[in-house]
């Protein structure tokens, strides 16, 4: 039986009476990405280092490739990777100097044709003799993303792999990601506040609020769980009939000049649509717009903040 690339059970961090991480467990398999969401203080840092042993767990097991991270800490470390808009290098280094110590740290055969490759692949080669105070933010991010990649690592951790980017380099990203887990069958743990983003890359979500998982499941089957799409609708001749219209009918709607946007229960949209016909409302535009992650994620932390 194959075991799951990383296994979580019960990890829990207190820092004397406050709960970070309150009994988190979750797998990851071969080539799978899953996704870690929450809002500021919900854990997903603090969950992280601790799956780095940066940081001790109060009490809870962690398991790589189905062995115990605390015995075979060192070399479980030279299988995995992690990037982080949120940590720094040594400011006078090149960049060229930081990606092969870290090649000589991970032990990474042929370390300058690797080096050379993903520079290329992140867009970073013209930068190698760039100290990296001088770096941008997004130029740091891909540097960050180059570094955790050298040792082709079976699970790689990603903490805002995209943050401080610009759109069409993090869409080269989230390509590369992509195909790196084809050809490779890298396992990912992937954090993000870009929910569009979310949705586009991860096999499962995991939402952690307070520490806790209040959620777990793919981002389709969260997205499901909100019942009311909008209908927006241009009405530029009918719009007295349509605003007698929806209040007969007790519709809920919101209008901006020519614009109509109403809330409504995806199973009633085609009833609604008729009874406008039924009343010759005409309308020169429409689009619907179905639930996402994001209006699931924000009603999911809303109900866990009100109790």
């Amino acid at each position: 039986m194959q075991h799951p690339v990383l296994e979580v059970k019960n990890l829990t961090k207190k820092f004397n009476n406050f709960t970070a991480v309150d009994n988190l467990t979750f797998s990851i398999a071969d080539g799978e990405i899953l996704g870690v969401l929450g809002p500021n203080g919900a854990g997903k840092t603090t969950t992280i280092q601790m799956l780095l042993s940066v940081m001790e767990p109060t009490s809870g097991e962690i398991f790589y490739f189905g062995k115990p991270f605390k015995k075979h800490r060192e070399n479980i470390l030279k299988q995995i990777n992690f990037s982080s808009t949120y940590i720094s290098m040594p400011w006078l280094f090149k960049v060229s100097e930081i990606l092969k110590i870290y090649g000589m740290l991970y032990e990474v055969p042929d370390r300058k044709k690797r080096i050379e490759k993903l520079a290329k692949e992140f867009e970073i080669d013209h930068l190698l003799e760039k100290q990296f105070h001088m770096l941008s933010a997004g130029e740091q991010t891909r540097l960050f993303l180059t570094k955790a990649f050298l040792n082709y690592p079976k699970l790689i951790l990603l903490d805002e792999p995209t943050a401080s980017l610009d759109p069409d380099i993090a869409i080269k990203i989230r390509e590369f990601l992509k195909k790196e887990r084809q050809e490779y069958n890298v396992s990912i743990l992937f954090t993000s506040h870009n929910m569009s983003e979310v949705e586009e890359m991860c096999d499962r979500v995991m939402i952690l609020n307070h520490g806790k998982i209040i959620a777990h499941n793919t981002p389709q089957n969260l997205a499901k769980n909100i019942s009311i799409s909008l209908v927006e609708l241009l009405i530029t001749r009918d719009q007295k009939r349509a605003i007698g219209f929806f209040t007969k009918s007790k519709i809920q709607f919101y209008q901006e000049r020519f614009s109509f946007k109403i809330p409504i229960a995806e199973k009633k949209i085609a009833e609604f649509l008729t009874g406008l016909s039924k009343d010759n409302i005409e309308y020169q535009e429409i689009s619907i717009e179905k639930p996402t992650l994001e209006d699931y994620f924000l009603q999911v932390i809303g109900d866990t903040n009100e109790n």
